[in-house]
């Protein structure tokens, strides 16, 4: 009898098992991630992980960390197919947002789910990779909102109203086969953003 096939990750271990992972997430929720799992869906040992990954934990934070990269790429996608004024990009980094956690939503879910993590243990390339695209991503957000801090007190009070509003409305819509989801057609969320009634810093003189 013929052996099945079996997939090959073609010399690159560590993106195979990573992308194993972000499927198995869309396929069976985060429940559904295991080291063993990803390593039979990459077509590998059940210790090849080991190779790249200490343990679960920094696989799931290398899955996180590419969830950060496709996140940044969505919200400029946005940005990109919108007008440049700072309302036009306000709105279109939000709305790559809500399609990032829609789309995406398992993904979404590990990414901003409480991890009781000693981040010691994890493997130093991952972190290192965690918080590069962690800061892309977050920084599609600080770009769009700076134009609106007017408060010298506290010069990230507009990103963080607006990152409150925009993530609370990707966790209650992201998923629409959640119980607790609200019932109805959500809002459109440029409606929610006008009631802020935000106003763009006058341009600053660059002769000055």
């Amino acid at each position: 009898m013929a052996q099945k096939k079996k997939n090959h990750h073609h010399g690159d271990l560590r993106a195979a098992l990573v992308k194993a992972g972000v499927d198995l997430m869309e396929e069976n929720g985060i429940d559904g991630l295991t080291l063993r799992k990803c390593a039979a869906r990459a077509g590998v040992s059940h210790a090849a992980p080991a190779h790249h990954f200490n343990g679960l934990i920094s696989l799931k934070c290398a899955i996180v960390a590419h969830g950060h990269m496709v996140f940044a790429s969505t919200m400029r996608s946005e940005m990109a197919l919108a007008q440049p004024d700072p309302v036009a990009q306000l709105h279109a980094v939000c709305r790559g947002y809500l399609i990032f956690s829609k789309v995406h939503n398992s993904l979404f879910q590990l990414m901003f789910q409480k991890h009781q993590t000693d981040f010691s243990t994890i493997t130093a390339s991952v972190l290192t990779e965690l918080t590069e695209h962690s800061s892309q991503s977050y920084g599609c957000l600080q770009q769009v909102c700076a134009p609106f801090e007017n408060d010298k007190d506290n010069p990230n009070n507009i990103e963080i109203t607006v990152w409150s509003l925009v993530h609370g409305f990707a966790v209650l819509f992201g998923d629409a086969k959640t119980p607790t989801t609200p019932t109805g057609e959500p809002p459109d969320f440029s409606v929610i953003l006008a009631g802020l009634r935000l106003t763009p810093k006058p341009d600053i003189d660059k002769n000055q």
